[in-house]
């Protein structure tokens, strides 16, 4: 009899088991994940954080997980006008994750429900403030630009407008704004970039005409600046080769001095010597460069440069006198 209810009893333990298994009396919570337990829909008890092996009542409770893991916020490009009235494109990210369970299946229920806020909160608070902002403040950070080209007086004045705040600044408060609203929905918001900014097809058409009208002012302004260098070497040249040839002059003028003197010398020398052979050679040069075959000379019979032909005998003559003489 003992026997027959022992065997009744474990009988009775095996068939409770098993519903507390068929039924998920157990269930795990890993690392990556954090989870609440309703009971007919409605959630009882504290969230569950922590990873481990817990319990729950079969077929009544079930158990919702919620993700533990930094999850990402993708928006949609949005055109916004800026303070002073451009049109851009702005296409923002950001990282959240589910800091409290309970609230964030109260409000939104999943992770699709908390993308759908998500939307509405960042995109509001981005399009506040880009529109309370200059396009510049969304575009640059610093005032680096400044300082790189504060003497290319070609770089037009709207190019070089001060940063006062700077896309930093503007994504720090675009964070700051939306955090306060995340909470409600158990969201913490950890980061919000702007991905990327562009200009609508006719702001983008007008930046482009004035980037290259920009850019052909400073080709034009180098290739002024280039010319002005060329005249400059050129004139340094210039300058030079008068200085080289001057002393190139100077000396030649020197040695054709000396040479001169020179060469007066050895004629005063030999003119010393014999002056009436050294004046017959020079009227004898004086003959050869004044006078040739088509040469008519018109002397009087006084004529020093006449005085040695005064002496010539015709070849004529001579040969008479000699034919004469035999």
């Amino acid at each position: 009899m003992m026997r027959d209810k022992l065997i009744i009893f474990f009988f009775l333990i095996i068939i409770f088991l098993f519903l507390l298994g068929a039924g998920g009396a157990f269930f795990i919570v890993d690392e990556t994940k954090q989870a609440i337990i309703t009971q007919f829909g409605k959630p009882i008890g504290n969230p569950i954080k922590k990873a481990g092996l817990y319990f729950k009542i079969p077929f009544i409770q079930k158990v919702i997980y919620f993700e533990k893991r930094i999850l990402e916020w993708d928006g949609y490009p949005t055109q916004i006008p800026t303070k002073d009235k451009k049109y851009i494109w702005v296409d923002t990210t950001a990282r959240w994750r589910i800091s409290d369970p309970l609230k964030f299946y109260q409000s939104v229920y999943n992770e699709k429900g908390a993308q759908s806020r998500l939307d509405d909160v960042i995109d509001n608070a981005v399009r506040d403030l880009i529109t309370s902002h200059n396009l510049i403040e969304v575009v640059r950070t610093t005032n680096r630009i400044l300082k790189e080209v504060k003497n290319l007086d070609f770089i037009e004045e709207a190019a070089l407008e001060k940063v006062n705040f700077g896309r930093e600044f503007l994504r720090k408060e675009i964070l700051k704004k939306a955090r306060e609203l995340t909470p409600q929905y158990g969201i913490e918001l950890i980061d919000v970039r702007i991905k990327r900014v562009n200009y609508v097809e006719e702001v983008r058409k007008k930046v482009y005409e004035r980037m290259i009208a920009e850019r052909k002012k400073a080709a034009e302004k180098y290739r002024s600046e280039g010319r002005g260098k060329k005249a400059e070497i050129i004139g340094r040249m210039q300058k030079e080769l008068k200085e080289i040839l001057s002393e190139a002059y100077k000396k030649s003028q020197e040695i054709k001095g000396k040479a001169d003197s020179k060469s007066a010398k050895i004629l005063a020398q030999a003119f010393s010597k014999d002056p009436d052979f050294y004046v017959f050679l020079k009227t004898l040069e004086a003959y050869k460069n004044t006078i040739d075959e088509n040469t008519t000379l018109i002397l009087t019979t006084d004529s020093e440069f006449f005085k040695y032909l005064k002496t010539l005998t015709p070849k004529s003559s001579t040969s008479q006198v000699s034919e004469k003489e035999k």
